[in-house]
């Protein structure tokens, strides 16, 4: 197995890729073209502290992001969390790297809303092959923003600098969001085929005795099977059903629940363990909130 080495600040980061040192010790911007790999950091795995916002072109292909090459076509957009695994193969004279990248340290946002709500944006998990491709036009629009966060932080900093930088980083990651939705629009013949295998799985799931057996699987599941990551497929499933993965189940089930209460003598307990609920009540709960009564006064009522 490949060593791995573990990227604790941007100072070290600037000396992994060949940069002077940072100019603010949480957040740094590096123009690719620039770059020059020290042959310390290639062929072995990486982890960083850091977000990364990136936009690269062309494609080297000597950069892989968990156990998948990335293509790097031209306008694409990636992010990365802290604790995720990336590495760096060999690389030639005649590869070139264009764009940037935004680093910054979790500690750079903690103190501001945006160190809650960092955790609303899905992509930081989604996988290489579901990277954001972005127009010209929105390339210029995050250029910009990534100017200004440049100048502000190599400028001499005073009392507004901080929350200067924290608020276009949000707006870039904003922007960044619209931007996916655009794409989750442009690619919706794939995007219906994904969501109609991924309820095919669903009704076999619910349709065998899995569920008895295994109880009510969770997102994993399902995003493995139909080669997606689970923040992918979650945001896939709610911009063009309006469900989470969960809701989408449980109205689901609730539908099974029905049928059974009204075409079989199974008690609401031999339901709700033939449903996969550990424990009956949870299953209660869930059935008058979705239907407004429990389950023995729909099967009287019916």
């Amino acid at each position: 197995m490949k060593e791995i080495k573990h990227l604790r600040s941007i100072s070290q980061l600037h000396q992994m890729l060949g940069f002077d040192k940072p100019k603010h010790p949480l957040i740094t911007v590096l123009d690719y073209n620039q770059i020059h790999i020290q042959p310390d950091y290639l062929n072995i795995r990486l982890v960083n502290d850091f977000y990364l916002i990136s936009l690269k072109t062309p494609s080297p292909p000597s950069l892989r992001y968990g156990r998948q090459s990335y293509d790097f076509e031209e306008g694409t957009l990636m992010f990365l969390a802290p604790g995720q695994v990336f590495s760096v193969g060999d690389l030639n004279e005649d590869v070139s790297f264009q764009g940037w990248g935004l680093f910054f340290h979790p500690d750079l946002i903690l103190p501001t809303s945006l160190g809650k709500k960092i955790k609303e944006f899905g992509f930081f998990s989604y996988s290489v092959n579901e990277a954001l491709h972005v127009s010209d036009e929105e390339q210029k629009m995050l250029n910009m923003l990534i100017k200004s966060i440049q100048l502000e932080y190599q400028s001499k900093l005073d009392r507004q600098s901080h929350a200067v930088i924290c608020t276009a980083i949000e707006q870039l990651l904003n922007y960044s969001q619209r931007f996916y939705g655009r794409q989750f629009i442009t690619r919706q013949k794939q995007n219906l085929d994904v969501i109609s295998r991924f309820e095919k799985l669903v009704r076999e799931y619910l349709d065998s005795n899995a569920i008895a057996e295994n109880g009510i699987p969770q997102v994993d599941f399902f995003s493995e099977q139909l080669h997606l990551s689970s923040g992918y497929l979650s945001d896939l499933l709610k911009k063009e059903t309006g469900k989470t993965i969960k809701e989408y189940l449980n109205l689901e089930i609730i539908e099974i629940a029905k049928y059974r209460l009204l075409n079989t003598n199974d008690t609401v307990y031999e339901i709700a363990y033939g449903l996969g609920f550990e424990y009956p009540q949870y299953f209660f709960r869930m059935f008058k909130s979705k239907v407004g009564m429990t389950p023995l006064a729909f099967r009287s009522l019916n």
